[in-house]
């Protein structure tokens, strides 16, 4: 399995929650380069290239992003809203990875646009077994934007 070669856009406030995410990909041998953002500003300063983000090249996107929802400030939900209805942004797959089992927040995250949501499991082995799932979907069935279609 080829993986896509792109930037993995984590947005989580928590460092212990990004270092065992990050962890958790790098046990599943997802080698992409790994975007942090502590905060949904922090993401809409990286996704809009501003901030402590400008000059970064406006045309490279994150291939995915895996969005925590609760954060200070302006949080997931609300960074999910934002990237949906811009067009240069909505096609990024958005897969919303929260310790939340709200069913609110679940149809609302659907309805904004998530990809997918997935409860944040609490042992380490659990998410890097979640992450494993998001790796076999997302890089190796799903098509990508941007990614390269080989014929056959």
């Amino acid at each position: 399995m080829d993986n896509k070669v792109g930037t993995i856009l984590l947005v989580d406030d928590n460092p212990d929650d990004f270092e065992a995410t990050f962890r958790g990909l790098r046990k599943n041998q997802l080698l992409n380069p790994v975007a942090w953002c502590q905060s949904g500003q922090d993401a809409k300063d990286y996704l809009y290239h501003e901030g402590k983000h400008s000059g970064k090249n406006a045309a490279e996107k994150p291939i995915i992003i895996l969005l925590d929802l609760n954060m200070p400030g302006l949080d997931g939900r609300e960074l999910l809203r934002i990237i949906k209805q811009d067009m240069a942004l909505k096609g990024i797959p958005v897969v919303v990875l929260t310790t939340s089992t709200d069913p609110h927040d679940i149809e609302a995250c659907y309805n904004l646009g998530a990809s997918t949501y997935i409860q944040k499991p609490v042992s380490f082995e659990g998410l890097t077994q979640a992450i494993g799932t998001i790796k076999d979907y997302w890089f190796g069935i799903a098509v990508l934007p941007g990614s390269e279609q080989k014929e056959g």
